[in-house]
């Protein structure tokens, strides 16, 4: 390997351990005591041990860094999870790892997430970026329900209604409210499950599908 070469992938290497380190810094600001309102770019860069300008160089913008957070987020704890969802040919079964997917995804630094979407609240540039993603929630639940509804005739009439119900039930407010006493993600997602059958019209269906999940 030639020295240039060489250089170059130290200097990688650098990049990318300043960029985890101020990420991280981030989630433990926002994890911490406090709330979403104390969340500032100068608090992280000091956590980090970075220069504030070294920030805005890695991320561009306050956003950019929330953007990246996120990423990290889903990184941990869906991305490992989606495979099976997408390779699940019965879109029952497909419906239910679902579910269980986005309980556990909202279940990996829930406080940290919680806050994310309290900014979302107080700044209409971050509510943007949260609501485009939970829009692509949404439409992995449409796509689910579209396969249900050629498989199985449902949901009927009200294909619109049933979904919001579903994309409401599996967002994070709601998975928030239902942890509470002590439940992890898959009691929740225990509790979401049948639910969503009763939504979609499917517990005929479910009853002989599901028998081994």
């Amino acid at each position: 390997m030639s020295p240039r070469a060489y250089n170059l992938g130290l200097r990688q290497a650098s990049t990318e351990e300043t960029r985890a380190r101020i990420i991280e810094a981030a989630r433990e600001l926002l994890g911490g005591p406090g709330n979403a309102a104390g969340f500032r770019v100068d608090a992280v860069a000091r956590l980090a041990g970075v220069a504030r300008v070294t920030v805005y160089y890695q991320f561009g913008s306050k956003l950019g860094l929330l953007e990246a957070l996120y990423n990290d987020l889903a990184a941990r704890g869906l991305a490992d999870r989606l495979p099976a969802v997408f390779h699940e040919s019965d879109p029952l079964q497909a419906l239910y790892r679902l579910i269980e997917a986005f309980c556990h995804f909202w279940a990996t630094d829930r406080v940290v997430t919680r806050r994310l979407r309290a900014l979302a609240l107080l700044d209409d540039e971050v509510g943007q970026g949260i609501r485009e993603r939970d829009e692509w929630r949404r439409g992995h639940f449409q796509r689910l329900v579209g396969r249900l509804q050629e498989q199985y005739g449902q949901p009927e009439p009200d294909r619109v209604a049933a979904l919001d119900l579903l994309y409401t039930l599996t967002s994070f407010e709601s998975y928030d409210l239902l942890a509470r006493d002590n439940r992890d993600a898959d009691a929740v997602a225990g509790l979401i499950k049948p639910l969503s059958l009763k939504i979609l019209g499917l517990e005929p269906m479910a009853a002989t599908n599901l028998e081994e999940y």
